[in-house]
């Protein structure tokens, strides 16, 4: 995958716990470890995201959308 170099500004206090878990190698290097954040963060919102729009539905009539047509599909089906 293509990356781009970027500046960023960050507070004192956490470059300096960053740099802390680059020493301690939970991370290799800097760029690595704010990749990582910024990809969970991403993955986060977007799975709230889901569950705000998965909200919005109708379980009933998601359910009887599920259900439409099954009953004269249950005729056609091989007996076991």
């Amino acid at each position: 995958m293509a990356t781009s170099k970027i500046a960023i500004t960050i507070e004192q206090n956490t470059l300096n716990q960053l740099d802390l878990l680059v020493r301690a190698r939970r991370f290799p290097n800097r760029s690595r470890a704010i990749q990582e954040a910024i990809a969970e963060k991403i993955e986060r919102i977007e799975k709230s995201r889901l569950a705000r729009e998965c909200a919005k539905l109708n379980p009933k009539f998601e359910q009887e959308m599920a259900e439409e047509g099954f009953e004269m599909e249950i005729d056609e089906w091989p007996e076991y």
